[in-house]
């Protein structure tokens, strides 16, 4: 037995580790194609005529199709054809949704009968927003998809090692998008005279590397999956018993642990991914600066993150605790949105909200680096694709209609104080599920406090 454990290819450091980088690049390249508009919010109103509530529906777009099922589509695409297959696809979704979003805001759209006919209808929606939530929906889809691939083929080639870690390290390099993109995309705007396509252009570039990067992951994989099959730990044919039917959804949504830590997610990521998109408008209005500053500013937010998330996971996979890293995250993000939204606006210093951006990444750090290493303790293997798309699902439920619902706050008070109240109260109830998490772990021993690495 010993013989045909050495043959498996996750047994080389090399071989595992390079799948974290390829599969990571990816979401570093998407994040950074998520946020790329983000810093240029005030460019973006001025030179394609968009309001605050325009650009929260925008930003909720990227969810619109996930919500509506595709998440679920893609849990069993996930689970009945398998992490390549998956991944090529939703990298290929992506690709396409940001070619469709570049066309969207480029001039050229504008002397076409299409954004013509856009023009006629919702006359509140600029053509050049209905375009670029088409692609961003689109692109969304693929984000979300990939998101839980990833987190698949992590758990599948770390499974009895440093499973904490290397998701630990793969999050730390996505955040690290959101720094790259808060610099970049004012820069690259700047050189081409206040264009919004170039960063547009640029990260869709990225995008198309990280396709290719998946392409080289397939090939690695198909290694390893026959590496099982000749060290007898996996058959070329899967038994009916272990074979993914699309009833096995059934067991996830029965089970209580999934809608405590789908919930504790939903609420923790709605307080986060939305703030990001009005972080960098927050900033200028509340410090009185101009957007390029703000965007720098806001980009320590991952900074800390990034740093710490590796260590967590070392810690997670010797120690344990991730229920309680959870509980200890949510108080930190709900005192962060607090002092955001009565502190900061009485004492606008650059040092204080430095400060809050900074303690908030770590935040950002406890829980991600907590909650995802915890999902494959308490769902099925063969149903561990569909469970992190079902728990997508219920995320991007929030993350739809929080963005959209924050414009709309916005627009009416003419402020971020509401906004800010919003996001804190999201952290309240992620601490209620987090204490629920803890309990029914104590109750029913999923081993959420156990260390992962196995001795």
């Amino acid at each position: 037995m010993a013989e045909k454990v050495q043959k498996l290819m996750n047994d080389s450091p090399l071989a595992r580790w390079t799948v974290l980088i390829l599969v990571a690049l990816m979401m570093f390249f998407a994040y950074m194609f998520v946020d790329v508009m983000s810093p240029l919010k005030s460019l973006v109103e001025s030179n394609l005529g968009w309001n605050s509530s325009v650009f929260g529906t925008y930003a909720a777009s990227e969810y619109i199709l996930n919500v509506c099922g595709f998440l679920i589509i893609a849990g069993v695409i996930l689970d009945k054809l398998g992490v390549r297959f998956s991944g090529v696809l939703s990298a290929a979704i992506m690709v396409l949704g940001a070619a469709i979003k570049f066309i969207g805001v480029s001039d050229w759209f504008t002397t076409t009968s299409l954004y013509q006919w856009l023009g006629t209808w919702w006359v509140e929606m600029p053509a050049s927003a209905k375009m670029a939530s088409l692609g961003f929906m689109i692109f969304g889809c693929g984000c979300e998809m990939e998101g839980t691939n990833v987190s698949k083929i992590l758990a599948k080639w770390f499974k009895g090692k440093e499973m904490a870690l290397a998701m630990g390290l793969e999050m730390a390099i996505a955040r690290l998008g959101v720094f790259a993109v808060m610099w970049i995309s004012p820069i690259i705007a700047e050189k081409f005279g206040g264009s919004v396509v170039a960063p547009l252009g640029f990260c869709g570039a990225l995008l198309v590397i990280g396709l290719i990067n998946f392409i080289i992951f397939g090939v690695m994989d198909t290694k390893f999956d026959k590496g099982l099959v000749a060290a007898g730990l996996a058959t070329e044919e899967k038994s009916p018993e272990d074979e993914f039917h699309v009833s096995d959804l059934g067991a996830i949504f029965r089970s209580k642990m999934f809608w405590i830590v789908a919930m504790l997610c939903v609420l923790y990521y709605s307080a986060i991914f939305p703030f990001q998109r009005y972080a960098t408008n927050f900033l200028e209005e509340t410090l009185q600066i101009d957007a390029a500053s703000a965007a720098r500013m806001f980009s320590c937010f991952p900074i800390l993150a990034m740093c710490l998330t590796p260590f967590l996971g070392i810690f997670l996979d010797k120690k344990g605790k991730g229920a309680t890293m959870l509980m200890i995250g949510s108080v930190i993000m709900i005192v962060c949105h607090l002092c955001f939204a009565f502190v900061l606006p009485a004492f606008p210093n650059k040092g204080l909200a430095l400060l809050l951006i900074v303690v908030l990444g770590v935040s950002f750090s406890l829980v991600p680096a907590a909650l995802w290493p915890s999902v494959p303790k308490i769902i099925d293997e063969k149903i561990l694709g569909s469970a992190y798309c079902l728990i997508f699902w219920v995320q991007n439920i929030g993350l739809c209609f929080v963005p959209k619902i924050i414009g709309s706050l916005r627009q009416s008070t003419g402020g971020y104080l509401v906004p800010m109240i919003v996001f804190s109260s999201f952290g309240i109830l992620a601490f209620f599920f987090s204490l629920l998490l803890k309990a029914e772990d104590k109750k029913k021993g999923y081993g959420l406090e156990l260390p992962n690495i196995r001795k």
